[in-house]
C-alpha cells in the first residue's frame, strides 16, 4: 500500500495537499494567496523574499 506524503510549504512550513511546485519547493495556497496581497511596505513582504530565496539558493551546495 502506496503512503501519499503531503509537501511541506517552504514559507509556513506545515504540510499541505494543496498548493503550487516552484522548481523543487512547495509553497500552499494560504501562503501563495497572502503572499501575492502583501504590499511592498509590508513587514511581512522581507519575510516572504527570505523564504522564496530558498527556491534558488540551495544550503550547502
Amino acid at each position: 500500500m502506496e503512503e501519499s506524503v503531503q509537501p511541506k510549504c517552504i514559507v509556513c512550513g506545515e504540510t499541505k495537499q494543496e498548493g503550487i511546485q516552484i522548481v523543487s519547493e512547495f509553497i500552499c495556497e494560504a501562503c501563495e494567496s497572502e503572499i501575492v496581497h502583501t504590499d511592498v511596505l509590508d513587514v511581512k513582504y522581507s519575510f516572504f523574499i527570505r523564504q522564496l530565496k530558498q527556491i534558488f539558493y540551495k544550503k550547502n551546495a
